[in-house]
């Protein structure tokens, strides 16, 4: 019998093991070390496992780790748990273990009332065949420092940069939840988030400095130097601003070490118009990446719970997923002036059929019904789930 259930203090090895295997074996087998192998920043979320109960060995079969999130869908917070971790041995690989882990993690979300779940996959074709898809993107910048002293030149006020520690995180934290509420899908991070995940690096910590005006920390940036003397780059890990003139006075903060780095790494949301501020935008090189995926849990309990616009509407559909049973009957949305209802409507001839990934990209905002042309749904159903769902911003820049 295969048992899913918490991982214990007896566990703490074998979970590290697996992990250590499944995202860098080129480090080779190690001597578990619990303050090495274990910090305190790896031990934030819950650890589940599986366990084959028919055999004298306690090790998982396979383990993963949720972090319990709230994320911002449609203007409010939901309890949106981020999935991270998933991690096999290669003797229990392509037994189906990996999809049994998944499928009782949303059974658990279920109970839970959680409304989504979140993931940032090793590769998307992987986990797209479970139900979830792509629902955020950004922009990631790589360019010298002196690409960015444009920002010099336009900065009006300039304020003052300063360093800051742990201890001061609330400081960031109110620039980085001012900046969050114009994005769907960020993640509300927690005290410890901050202090052990965004202040701390696996071997060195970054460094951290804020950037005040008339006494408001009105942006900051979190980055480490790394590379030797001629070929340092900076990789920033982490960044906020309140407005365009914080995101200026952060880009000259970067164009300041043009003695010290030959490389700086960024990321930003889409609409952020950064190469529209360059001087050089052609010597800003920038790429469009993933963000991570998005999957309802039960569309019967987190549609009900979101907000909806000011419409009335109803919509029958029949949800095709791969994982879970409870979506095998079709659902009626119903919204009058904003109040919805959703039910389980066996038997009833559903307006569309959507696969439960592409349902999640259009109810978290990434994308409208009416760019899918995947979609098989008469013209009218379509501009319906425009209604109901219309286009927001989605960014997620908090890994895990």
């Amino acid at each position: 019998m295969i048992e899913y259930r918490p991982l214990g203090e007896n566990h703490r090895e074998a979970f590290s093991e697996y992990v250590s295997y499944g995202f860098t074996p080129e480090s080779g087998p190690v001597d578990f070390d619990p303050d090495e192998d274990d910090p305190e920043r790896m031990q934030l979320g819950a650890r589940r496992g599986l366990f084959d109960t028919e055999t004298a060995d306690d090790d998982p079969l396979v383990v993963c780790l949720h972090h319990w999130f709230d994320a911002l869908v449609r203007g409010d917070h939901h309890p949106s748990p981020g999935l991270s971790m998933v991690a096999s041995p290669p003797e229990h690989r392509r037994k189906g273990y990996i999809e049994d882990l998944l499928a009782r993690s949303l059974s658990e979300y279920r109970d839970r009332g959680d409304r989504f779940s979140l993931l940032w996959p090793f590769r998307y074709r992987f986990y797209r065949q479970f139900g979830w898809e792509t629902a955020s993107s950004r922009h990631a910048y790589t360019c010298e420092p002196s690409v960015l002293s444009f920002a010099r030149d336009r900065l009006d006020e300039p304020g003052e940069f300063r360093s800051v520690d742990a201890d001061e995180y609330e400081l960031l934290a109110g620039v980085y939840d001012a900046m969050a509420e114009r994005y769907a899908l960020s993640i509300d991070r927690s005290d410890d988030w901050w202090t052990h995940r965004i202040f701390t690096g696996w071997d060195e910590d970054p460094y951290a400095y804020v950037w005040e005006h008339d006494g408001e920390v009105r942006g900051y940036l979190v980055y480490f130097i790394e590379g030797s003397w001629g070929d340092r780059s900076m990789r920033v890990r982490d960044l906020a601003f309140r407005d365009t003139e914080a995101l200026l006075a952060l880009c000259a903060y970067l164009a300041n070490h043009d003695s010290q780095i030959a490389e700086l790494s960024f990321t930003l949301p889409t609409d952020v118009p950064l190469r529209d501020l360059a001087t050089d935008p052609d010597e800003l090189d920038c790429e469009l990446s993933n963000g991570p995926m998005a999957r309802l849990v039960d569309a019967v309990e987190t549609l009900p719970a979101l907000s909806f616009p000011a419409v009335d509407a109803e919509v029958t559909i029949d949800i095709e997923d791969p994982l879970v049973d409870w979506h095998d009957d079709p659902i009626r949305l119903v919204v009058e002036d904003g109040t919805s209802t959703c039910d389980r409507v066996r038997g009833a001839d559903p307006d569309l059929a959507i696969d439960v990934g592409t349902l999640s990209q259009v109810v978290v905002g990434y994308r409208m019904a009416s760019d899918l042309e995947r979609l098989d749904a008469p013209d009218d159903v379509v501009a319906t789930l425009d209604r109901l769902f219309p286009r927001d911003q989605t960014y997620v820049d908090t890994g895990f």
